[in-house]
């Protein structure tokens, strides 16, 4: 709803000439400013990568979505044969990383909350709604259609109306996740973990496991390696 909302008023905006929304790169408060103040004094940004409810439709926030669809549409209508997608990506995301490859289409709420590893993949068609921090680490990869949320909204049917949360979300270093796996709030997946195709990772995956099913459950442990190989 608060999506619909957002895009709602930018149309309107564009219509009535207002200059005020407007595609802005979104530029993540540092967390050790805002932990150190008052929550009662934190702005919408603040409230939303610390993890509390937020209002969605603040300005800041709406021109750095808008920033993101625009950074999406050009990555993902660029001629590979023609320009390199990656020095969008080097504007676009959090953290860019050698060797990073990622296939079109892609889509991201903001981009500047994601942060990835070397040699980090995703195959077609990954969203990333990164309200709050995503860390992939290196060597890890995505296979196509894989969603990570760190989105979520509350039970309560009033309060949806007006707020949204975030949680951060942590994936691990050579690690491999299946095609069309969802990957809720607030989960950490480990080091060398593998996720079964389909699967919806409800709660946390400790390193060198294999998991799969709805609910993810983890079905095998595997031998711990030296990473560093």
């Amino acid at each position: 709803m608060l999506k619909i909302l957002t895009y709602l008023l930018f149309v309107v905006s564009f219509v009535l000439g207002n200059k005020l929304y407007r595609p802005v790169r979104f530029i993540p408060p540092s967390k050790e400013s805002f932990l150190m103040k008052n929550i009662s004094d934190y702005n919408d940004a603040e409230k939303m990568l610390a993890g509390l409810p937020y209002n969605a439709t603040d300005l800041n926030l709406m021109n750095g979505r808008f920033y993101a669809k625009k950074m999406c549409y050009k990555y993902n209508n660029v001629d590979p044969l023609e320009e390199d997608r990656n020095e969008i990506l080097k504007e676009f995301l959090g953290t860019y990383s050698n060797g990073i490859y990622i296939e079109p289409p892609f889509y991201a709420d903001y981009g500047s909350n994601i942060h990835l590893g070397e040699n980090v993949y995703m195959n077609h068609g990954c969203i990333l709604l990164d309200v709050n921090e995503i860390r992939i680490g290196k060597n890890t990869f995505l296979g196509p259609n894989v969603q990570i949320y760190t989105a979520g909204h509350p039970t309560d049917p009033v309060q949806r109306r007006t707020v949204e949360f975030g949680k951060a979300i942590t994936i691990g270093r050579d690690t491999w996740i299946g095609g069309n796996v969802v990957i809720l709030p607030g989960i950490t997946i480990g080091d060398g973990v593998t996720i079964g195709a389909g699967s919806i990772v409800t709660k946390d995956i400790e390193s060198f496991s294999v998991a799969v099913g709805n609910p993810a459950r983890v079905i095998k442990k595997l031998q711990k390696v030296n990473l560093e190989n």
